[in-house]
Formats: structure tokens, sequence, C-alpha cells
């Protein structure tokens, strides 16, 4: 299957099927309101993409739709594409357009965990988000360096920065790393956080990352293949699968791919979550929908995607990610990956502008894919128990 785009009227058409499946897989909302025991639902179980290694022992993508990024296209994308990012240098202009508001929890944390049986979640910036939900608060792939490198006197700098910081975190649960790239694996920020919760902390790490976490102290931490799965000590009524994406892996010049990629499902008894951490498009999303879907929101990248020629197989550009959206049958969406760093060559504020233009063609609207602002919360079916 490839990944060639159909015209807008089908678009539109599978958006309604899948929209009207959805509502008859999971029943109506109100059977979600007590809390039960929850099993897995592994539909089309034998119908999904193992993770395979080539002759060398390294990760390797098993689609079609992947080509590995060569040293000479990097060199070519280095020295001959127009960075058309444009962030402004003023602190001001930026605050205009892009804000970074102090988070709710800072100034009212009596206010944390309270979600009821729907969910809350609070970009941080980038991939970082943090997720409340089923009685669980996690973060996934935190960043809170100023700059996404193994030094902090080089590499891409943060534009925005970090909307708290970790001392300021509620207590958290888990964290979530999709790969090892240094924007979504951050040495400071694991240090950190390992240092304020300690062996509290779950960590759910792709397989590979083991060895690695344990050298820098960290002492919960949950190694899992494709389709692999696990739980927080103590809530084992929400589960944790780790599930594929087209992208790759790298932290030094010969680790490249000995670190295992991919997304992560989030699946409890009142709410399912998806991450999509960072990818090319392809048709792992279709069977991880099929699976585990619908879910009540996913958190898709929409950002670092030009030009298309160098980056279509590694980052989904915004047209992309609402088809991942449709793939995983996404009841909400959130717009992750963007407005941080400047990874790529596209103007700083088109993610959003582009996205909101992908939306109409498929015929939804952008509640149903939406972006925040740093810092900012948004609640999804949140009763009267919960934040107001």
């Amino acid at each position: 299957m490839d990944a060639k785009q159909p015209c807008s009227e089908n678009l539109k058409e599978e958006v309604r099927k899948r929209q009207n499946s959805s509502q008859g897989s999971r029943g109506s909302s109100s059977s979600q309101t007590s809390r039960k025991s929850f099993r897995l639902d592994y539909r089309l179980e034998e119908d999904v993409t193992k993770s395979k290694k080539g002759k060398d022992g390294r990760f390797i993508n098993p689609w079609s739709t992947w080509k590995s990024p060569s040293f000479l296209g990097t060199l070519k994308w280095a020295l001959t594409e127009k960075d058309h990012s444009n962030v402004p240098s003023s602190k001001q202009d930026l605050d205009r357009v892009l804000p970074v508001l102090t988070p709710y929890f800072v100034q009212n944390p009596e206010l944390v965990g309270r979600t009821g049986t729907g969910m809350r979640i609070t970009w941080l910036g980038h991939a970082s988000l943090m997720v409340e939900m089923d009685e669980l608060i996690f973060i996934t792939d935190p960043i809170f360096s100023q700059r996404a490198s193994p030094v902090q006197f080089l590499g891409p700098k943060r534009f925005r920065g970090p909307p708290c910081k970790i001392d300021e975190l509620p207590k958290i649960d888990a964290v979530l790393i999709s790969h090892a790239h240094y924007d979504h694996l951050d040495y400071h920020t694991v240090i950190s956080l390992n240092a304020r919760f300690g062996s509290e902390l779950r960590w759910f790490v792709p397989l590979g990352l083991l060895e690695w976490m344990q050298k820098y102290g960290c002492e919960n931490v949950i190694e899992l293949d494709w389709w692999g799965e696990n739980c927080v000590p103590g809530h084992d009524a929400v589960t944790f699968v780790f599930t594929p994406t087209q992208h790759w892996s790298q932290r030094t010049a010969t680790d490249d791919n000995k670190v295992l990629w991919g997304s992560w499902s989030v699946l409890g008894p009142w709410n399912r979550f998806f991450f999509a951490g960072d990818t090319g498009y392809c048709i792992a999303f279709e069977e991880i929908g099929k699976r585990f879907g619908p879910f009540d929101l996913a958190a898709i990248p929409i950002g670092a995607y030009e030009p298309r020629w160098f980056m279509k197989c590694q980052h989904v550009d915004p047209e992309e990610a609402v088809r991942i959206h449709i793939d995983v049958q996404a009841k909400k969406s959130i717009g992750i990956h963007w407005g941080t760093f400047t990874l790529a060559n596209e103007y700083y504020l088109d993610p959003p502008a582009k996205l909101k233009e992908a939306l109409e063609r498929y015929g939804l609207q952008t509640e149903d894919f939406f972006v925040l602002n740093h810092g900012e919360s948004r609640d999804l079916n949140i009763n009267d128990d919960g934040f107001e």
C-alpha cells in the first residue's frame, strides 16, 4: 500500500465512515462513567507489523514508504535549501503570536488530577505533553533544556522556553519516550526528573534504551518492543502499549538505529490516548486504529516538515498529520512538534495554518484537531467532579 493522496471527496467520505464506526465500536459516552476491569481489544491481532532488524543488528523500517536519509542528502539540505522559518528575534513579537502561559497547576495545584472520567492535556512545548487521565499523570518526550543537543552551547536552541520548571510539575506517575533523538530524549531533563521523583517514576522506553536509562540512574524502567505492553504499579487498569511509527534513531556517530522508535497507545477504562512521537506517514497508523481505536485524543506532529524531498519519510506535514488523525480513529487531536525549536525550513507559524487548510479539505473542524499555546491546557469530557 502506498501513501498517495486520495481526492478530497474520497477523504471526506472516509472521515464520515470512520466517525460512524467509532461511535459504534466503543458504545455511548455514558457507558464509560463507571470504572470497570478493562481488557485489551486485540482486533486483527495477526495483521500488525512487527519490528525488524537488518543483518547488522540495527532496527529498520519495514515499509515501502521509507527511505533512509543519506549523508549527501543531509549535506544538500544544509547547504542548498533556504531556511524560511523567519523566527522573530524580538521576545515581544513572539509573545504576541506565540505566548508562553503559566500552566494552571503552578498557580492552582489543588486542581491537579481532578478529571473525573475525562482527561486533561497541557502542552509543555515541542512534543512534551502532560496528560491526566484515568487517575494517572504522565509526560511525553519531556525536554526542559534550552537546546536539543548533546551540548548546551551548540545545536537547535528553543525560541520559546518551557512554560514551567521541573520543580513546578505535580507528581508524575510515568514518562513516555518515543525515540532517542535529542529533542525527544533530553539528558538534563531525564537527570532532573529522576532526581525529583526517583524510583516512583516509571519510564516507558523503546527497545534498546534500557541500558542508557540505567546508566544515568533511572531504576523504574520498562523497555518495550512494538506491540509490547505494561502498566504503572497500582494502576493496572491502564495499559501502555508501544506501537510503530516510521522514523529512525541516533545519538552518536556510531549508534544509529540501535534503539527502536515508535508511538504510544495508552488504553484506560475511561479514555484512550495516542502519542505519535515523531514519524513519517505509513500504514502503521491504520493498524493502530484498527487494533486500539477509536482514541479520545491523539497527539500528532505537525512541524519540521520542509523541504519535503528530504523530510517526507521521517516527518509528516500537516496534511499527513490529518491522515494519521483519521487512520487512528481519533475523536480529537492536538498538534505537537512545532513552535519551540527550528528543526526544518518551513515558516515557524505555518504548521497550524497549514493544519487548518488540511482540515478544511477533509471536511473537519478546527476543534477536531487543535493546537494550544505553550503552557495551555485543554479538558476533554470532564464531568461535574472535574476541573471547570
